[in-house]
């Protein structure tokens, strides 16, 4: 006999009072089999929170701070329409850099989206709130940008355990004046008179607004008023977790791909072996990955990875192409024509490796969340969206449908889905590294020699931020080799040899960065050991720029 009492509560979210659920009793055969539809549902379906993208710099950060918190969100832009799907939660309105008062400013159907589901506005979305239902939204006195103290000046779900002055974090030159009738202030600052409020008559569902930015770092209890929007009002379970996204991603694998073959570009980084991974549990060796060794890798890598991979058990051929890169690198200085050099010839081995495999059905990807975010253009609905691709692009004949099982996850989340598929620390928590390798940390043409050169003083730099316990802390770093010679004296002779940068910045996506600020001890050492072991290098410098105005790489 089947017991549904304890079903009863998410029983009723999907389907209403059901007169059976509180009845400990055989149900007939049309209706078992609805609760039972009704519970695979529920079981299958992973609970989803919205963020509507108004274009604010802050959107990626909200998402962040929603799947740190265990619960499964997504950003669309704010014109494109809502699924208000049973799995939909709660929406969150982000930030913008429009005022709320200028004639194009973008705007949604607040009343109506309230009316389905909770509701938090962050910034602009607070002040839009504000003004659809009738408040006053006007200019600051001055631009409120920094830091600020929250006073909270009512008890609600929303401020639960937040203490009484807490800082937060303000970006706006609007201010919500006057609140809209049936709204209530919960929170205030020494400059605005409503940084926080709550609608309280009238509504269908919550619906809230923060004149902050609860996402930011700045915000010290920023992420526990997310939660309490997330867990408290949206009611979230927080099941999304490493465990429960591999499962899910792995059974869907298994029903896409079936018994049909998958074909990979791997690189040895951290999207493309994760990938690799699931979709390696999903079909285990009908999934062939290739490897390939462009001649811009970093020291040994092409070893140590394809190592790696057969220790995973993943089916990975390894693919000697140096000599190929070369010869078409020759003479080539630009840095775009480099590029282009380096992707296309990676097309052309690919396709040949291709060619070899017969009856290739899917292509796999390490496609992630960020790459297919579609964001709203400061002015106006962006219809590009970014498009990356492990291979460089695909041959106009390989017509292949794509596997990407990464293409919902952040960087920081694909690291602790491979920790827990097994994957080595070492590989997950690598500095990023450019697509075209060493070729665009080469300034000027690329040979055999230089590469050499610049493997080996590299390996040295990193090997020793490793020891001296500073490559974590570091987000990424890389050695440029310049085409510069200067003169140098060893023991009792003249040098004329090559001078290499070292670089290493600390950032949080890579967007922006600032230099690390290394240890002037650790940097002579480091220089030392260079100069010491890799003949042909006689002088060594630091790149202390920050991004902006430079950029992490040189080319």
């Amino acid at each position: 006999m089947l017991v549904y009492k304890p079903l009863s509560t998410f029983l009723q979210k999907f389907s209403g009072k059901l007169s059976c659920l509180d009845r400990k009793l055989e149900p007939d055969l049309p209706t078992k089999s609805f609760l039972i539809g009704i519970i695979y549902l529920r079981t299958t379906m992973t609970e989803k929170i919205l963020i509507l993208d108004f274009g604010s710099q802050y959107t990626q950060l909200i998402a962040r701070a929603v799947r740190e918190a265990n619960v499964f969100c997504e950003i669309i832009p704010f014109h494109k329409p809502i699924d208000f799907s049973p799995a939909l939660k709660g929406i969150i309105l982000s930030g913008s850099p429009f005022s709320v008062n200028e004639p194009n400013a973008p705007t949604i159907d607040i009343k109506d989206i309230s009316s389905r589901v909770p509701v938090l506005g962050v910034c602009y979305g607070a002040q839009l709130t504000a003004k659809v239902y009738g408040g006053r939204v006007d200019k600051s006195e001055k631009r409120e940008y920094g830091r600020a103290k929250l006073e909270k000046i009512k008890d609600d779900i929303l401020l639960r355990d937040v203490s009484a002055v807490s800082q937060v974090w303000m970006s706006h030159s609007d201010t919500i004046k006057e609140l809209p009738d049936g709204f209530e202030i919960l929170g205030t600052t020494e400059s605005i008179p409503v940084a926080a409020f709550k609608q309280v008559t009238g509504g269908q569902f919550p619906l809230y607004g923060l004149q902050f930015h609860p996402e930011v770092y700045h915000s010290t209890e920023g992420k526990s008023i997310l939660k309490n929007f997330l867990v408290n009002i949206c009611q979230c379970s927080q099941d999304w977790t490493p465990a429960h996204f591999i499962n899910d991603t792995v059974a869907a694998l298994k029903e896409k791909i079936g018994d049909k073959r998958v074909i990979m570009a791997l690189s040895g980084g951290v999207d493309s072996t994760v990938a690799a991974t699931l979709i390696h549990k999903a079909c285990g060796d009908n999934l062939f990955g290739i490897f390939v060794d462009n001649g811009v890798l970093r020291k040994n890598e092409f070893e140590q990875v394809l190592k790696t991979y057969d220790e995973l058990g993943l089916n990975v051929k390894g693919i000697d192409a140096r000599e190929h890169f070369y010869t078409k690198l020759a003479g080539k200085v630009d840095p775009e024509e480099k590029r282009k050099v380096i992707g296309g010839c990676f097309i052309e081995i690919f396709d040949q490796e291709a060619q070899r495999i017969e009856n290739i059905d899917f292509l796999g990807q390490g496609t992630i969340y960020p790459d297919v975010i579609e964001s709203a253009a400061v002015h106006g609905p962006s219809v590009t969206i970014k498009s990356h691709h492990n291979v460089g692009g695909l041959p106009a004949t390989m017509k292949l449908s794509l596997v990407e099982p990464l293409r919902s996850l952040f960087k920081d989340e694909v690291r602790k889905v491979g920790l827990e598929l097994g994957i080595p620390h070492d590989m997950l928590y690598r500095h990023p590294f450019p697509g075209p390798g060493l070729g665009i940390r080469i300034l000027g043409e690329i040979t055999e020699d230089k590469v050499r050169l610049l493997q080996d003083a590299d390996a040295i730099y990193i090997e020793g931020l490793k020891k001296a316990n500073l490559y974590s802390s570091v987000w990424q770093a890389g050695t440029i080799l310049l085409p510069v010679k200067s003169v140098g004296v060893m023991g009792d002779e003249r040098t004329y040899e090559f001078t290499v940068a070292l670089r290493a910045v600390t950032s949080v996506d890579g967007m922006t960065a600032d230099w690390a600020h290394l240890p002037y001890e650790f940097l002579a050492d480091v220089s030392n050991e260079i100069i010491n072991n890799v003949r042909g290098i006689n002088r060594v410098v630091y790149d202390i720029s920050s991004k902006p105005p430079a950029t992490i790489e040189w080319e």
